[in-house]
């Protein structure tokens, strides 16, 4: 099963398979695809996503949760009581002023969920990942979004409203908007307030290159202007989202049946920030 451009990665402490199942489990449609002892790859109602079996390094926080529209009441409900359970709910599943039924709740594996009951005429696809931009990064999502959709292929926003006088935070700041890159989709928002989360490690964005042309140019754009070099091809862009640049070569390396080969390609890898696909060849075939 071919992989898209772009996808979402989550870190989780060593159980990214049972997390995998249990999300495949509440979603129709939906698929384990590949197991490995480091990530598990799968597909809810046909949305790709990798989990990470990363240890306690890192968790995920509220900065970045999946919006998903529920197209039935009981849909909604269904969800919100399996997800939350052992969880944590942050905004209770109820009518608000935009929506007739909503939540927001973090589940067990501390991954974050907005659910959000389908308005007739929405045709916005299943899961979306969204990016809240918080505390010093309130205002900020807008400057992203920008971002984004000029340094990818066929980057355009799709919708975007702001906030107005009176409405909790600074009037121009970003109330909603989703936008696509390259096929992927996401939402941008300014949060008000002060919160405990930023944007870390715990869910990242994978960018999946053609070559090494096309790596430098994405690690080069996304560590521009205040981004940040990390390691393994990892990088913070300079609102801090996380980012993977990771060449298909690496992932063609690292499947060949072989143990000994992956391992020298692992080795090589540790030590690189940007990966260089010479290099990694040169790992595997010593």
């Amino acid at each position: 099963m071919k992989s898209p451009k772009i996808y979402p990665a989550i870190w989780f402490n060593n159980n990214g398979t049972e997390a995998a199942k249990f999300y495949c489990s509440l979603f129709e449609n939906s698929i384990i695809i590949n197991e490995f002892q480091t990530a598990v790859t799968f597909e809810l109602d046909g949305y790709y996503m990798m989990g990470i079996n990363g240890g306690p390094m890192f968790k995920p926080n509220p900065s970045i949760s999946f919006y998903v529209e529920c197209d039935s009441v009981e849909e909604i409900d269904e969800k919100f009581k399996k997800l939350s359970e052992d969880g944590m709910v942050m905004m209770p599943l109820d009518a608000y002023p935009w929506t007739a039924r909503y939540a927001f709740l973090e589940d067990r594996f501390g991954v974050s969920w907005q659910l959000n009951l389908r308005a007739e005429g929405n045709t916005n696809q299943k899961i979306t990942p969204s990016l809240l931009f918080v505390n010093q990064k309130n205002g900020k999502a807008a400057d992203a979004v920008k971002l984004y959709t000029s340094v990818f292929n066929k980057g355009r926003n799709l919708e975007m409203s702001h906030y107005g006088s009176g409405q909790g935070n600074t009037e121009g700041h970003v109330l909603f908007s989703r936008s696509e890159i390259d096929g992927f989709q996401f939402i941008a928002m300014d949060g008000p307030g002060e919160h405990q989360f930023d944007f870390n490690e715990g869910v990242s964005i994978l960018v999946s290159t053609e070559d090494q042309k096309e790596t430098d140019y994405f690690w080069e754009k996304l560590t521009a202007n205040g981004g940040e070099e990390v390691q393994c091809g990892w990088l913070k862009d300079p609102f801090g989202v996380t980012w993977q640049i990771v060449p298909k070569r690496f992932m063609e390396l690292i499947s060949s049946g072989n143990p000994e080969q992956t391992k020298r390609v692992f080795d090589a890898m540790m030590p690189m920030k940007k990966l260089i696909i010479a290099d990694l060849e040169k790992a595997a075939e010593s």
